[in-house]
């Protein structure tokens, strides 16, 4: 997630089921609108003091985080307290209702987490529990979270049934290394120009034909 800092004008980050616990890289993108986080390590929800400052941002999913806490209530109130220019929170629309509860429900959060207390004072069952998901819950929404992406970048959606190979129970150390390159490459196409992207398709490209060509000698 630190490579966030060096993308001041991304729009839409995707970063579910990836270790982070630290939200400060986040709090130079202006023009950030569309942030998720489901299934991370976020303990405390000190952590939205880095997303107060950012005006544009609308869409927010931090569900299945240690900082969600035993009350959805609170949770939530706090998060549109702190948050109120915020139209859908873990894919669920946001009230106007909603928005007033959270000014006398919520907590107001004037200061950034304390990470001595935020390392002690998160609950190691939270991870464990993360890992016992369905396979098919976590397929779905990577493979929604990835379409989001594609669509981004003007391509096309990928089938489910061409999805199999990102099955989260490879919890290898490659598989976790080539999504997160994955992951940088994707928001930095974003700040590309025309001349940038047509470099990275011709490389693209040469790097296909060589994997193709690797592929037919192998069989």
């Amino acid at each position: 997630i630190s490579i966030c800092r060096d993308l001041p004008n991304i729009e839409v980050i995707t970063f579910s089921v990836n270790g982070i616990s630290d939200l400060e890289p986040l709090n130079q993108c202006q023009n950030l609108s569309e942030l998720y986080l489901r299934k991370n390590n976020i303990a405390s929800l000190n952590e939205l003091f880095y997303l107060k400052n950012l005006p544009r941002l609308r869409v927010l999913w931090l569900s299945d985080n240690p900082c969600c806490g035993a009350d959805p209530h609170r949770y939530r109130m706090t998060v549109l307290r702190n948050l109120p220019h915020l139209q859908k929170l873990d894919n669920q629309a946001v009230t106007e209702e909603e928005l007033s509860q959270a000014l006398v429900d919520g907590e107001e959060i004037t200061a950034p987490p304390d990470r001595r207390n935020v390392e002690n004072g998160c609950p190691e069952s939270s991870a464990a529990e993360s890992t016992t998901e369905t396979e098919s819950g976590l397929l779905s929404f990577s493979l929604e979270e990835t379409n989001k992406i594609r669509e981004q970048l003007g391509m096309k959606p990928v089938p489910r049934d061409k999805f199999s190979s990102f099955s989260p129970r490879e919890r290898d150390y490659s598989r976790k290394k080539r999504n997160n390159v994955l992951n940088a490459i994707l928001l930095l196409m974003k700040e590309l120009d025309m001349e940038g992207l047509e470099m990275v398709q011709q490389t693209a490209g040469r790097r296909l034909q060589a994997c193709r060509k690797k592929e037919l000698q192998e069989e």
